[in-house]
């Protein structure tokens, strides 16, 4: 396979992004859609500054439900990335479809499949080796039932590589998954924490089935699958961010480490809400890493979806981030500019969810003493904890988003 600027631009990918979009505008998804509205509305009650983003968030977050709803043919499956802010495919602008708390730094994929019949992913690893690259299959459920890091995949001099996915072949061969009843559909993600030079690997999947379904999906069944889909989005993100909404403000001792309910195996994840009181209060974090080689924090509103991630700082990985003489980072965050660089940006907004994740932690064992101290100080008395090495110009607040920006920008090429 050659190797691309952007993998995830595919044919198959433009296709069904097109399609998406003009069953979005179905006129019994439109109807759907506006009862899904009323009823997710009324399940959590929003405050008045969750509201005043709901609109937008909404729009994704259903348009995520379609992307995902109509590759459910596991007969006839694509390799379809989900999760993507509002682009162009053929001059058709397409809404954002960032769904179920998402990472900015993830570049996620979906594969329908069925425990009974047999397929051939293909592929191209990037040249980069990723923190997390994960060909996660789930159950119905989001349960992990298979697994195969991306780390371990064996691939030819130029990287190159073939997994077969079956239920019928040993257990024990390399690039092998087996499927069990129950096996759905792969959830793959690959981490990028550098977002200018890393690229997610190339990925296509053929069904060599002897015996295969020979009708698609049609219309009729592609809407009923979508309108289950968007239901089911908005109940799930609601039970999700309810873990961190149970707890105190500004606290965050909520912990997942798991491999359920679309938790990643080897990940740990620490929720919380936050609350500003005013634009010149800020929640000040201090985060340990304890080994791990990955680390984002990532805000997210009620609805499930990051705010602006491209052009502000809505999101921060270790990467991007500078490290204080202790070993640990500390991250400002706040309405107003603090002038600090680790500044996590929440787009006006004074509400909202930090998911924090950890991973990439030494022989695969998660670390036993990473932690969250978080604090909520006036941004002049936050400061002073700081280093001077962590102030920030007007002029280097500039460049850094500019990066940021360019950094970003081939997610979104054709």
């Amino acid at each position: 396979m050659k190797g691309i600027n952007n993998p995830i631009a595919t044919n198959d990918q433009a296709e069904h992004e097109l399609l998406a979009n003009e069953i979005f505008n179905d006129e019994e998804i439109l109807d759907w859609r506006e009862h899904i509205r009323s009823y997710w509305l009324d399940l959590v009650k929003p405050s008045e500054v969750m509201l005043s983003c709901f609109d937008k968030a909404f729009d994704e977050v259903m348009f995520g439900a379609v992307i995902w709803g109509l590759n459910q043919d596991p007969s006839y499956p694509k390799v379809i990335t989900i999760s993507r802010i509002p682009h162009v495919t053929k001059n058709i602008p397409i809404p954002g479809s960032r769904w179920g708390i998402d990472n900015p730094d993830s570049v996620y994929r979906v594969i329908p499949i069925s425990h009974d019949q047999s397929y051939v992913i293909r592929g191209k690893l990037g040249k980069q080796q990723f923190n997390e690259n994960h060909f996660t299959l789930w159950d119905e459920d989001m349960k992990t039932i298979g697994l195969i890091s991306g780390n371990n995949i064996h691939a030819d001099k130029d990287g190159n590589f073939e997994i077969t996915v079956n239920s019928s072949g040993p257990r024990d061969i390399k690039n092998h998954i087996h499927t069990s009843l129950g096996s759905k559909e792969f959830y793959i993600r690959d981490t990028i924490i550098d977002w200018e030079n890393d690229r997610p690997n190339i990925l296509e999947i053929e069904n060599i089935s002897k015996h295969k379904l020979n009708n698609k999906f049609d219309r009729k069944q592609q809407i009923k699958i979508v309108k289950e889909y968007m239901k089911k989005w908005a109940t799930n993100t609601t039970r999700w961010n309810q873990q961190a909404l149970s707890k105190p403000e500004n606290e965050f001792s909520f912990k997942i480490d798991r491999d359920t309910d679309g938790a990643l195996r080897n990940q740990v994840y620490l929720l919380g809400h936050f609350n500003l009181p005013s634009t010149d209060h800020c929640l000040h974090l201090e985060i340990f890493l304890d080994g791990a080689k990955y680390f984002i924090a990532p805000i997210t509103n009620i609805w499930g979806t990051t705010n602006e991630i491209m052009f502000k700082n809505g999101s921060l990985n270790n990467y991007q981030s500078k490290i204080n003489e202790s070993g640990t980072y500390s991250y400002i965050l706040s309405q107003k500019d603090p002038g600090v660089h680790n500044w996590l940006d929440p787009s006006g907004l004074s509400e909202g969810i930090l998911t924090l994740r950890w991973s990439g932690f030494p022989n695969e064992v998660v670390g036993k003493d990473l932690y969250v101290k978080s604090q909520l100080l006036l941004i002049e008395d936050a400061k002073k904890n700081l280093s001077e090495e962590q102030y920030i110009s007007t002029v280097e607040r500039e460049e850094q988003l500019k990066i940021r920006a360019q950094s970003y920008a081939w997610r979104i090429e054709e």
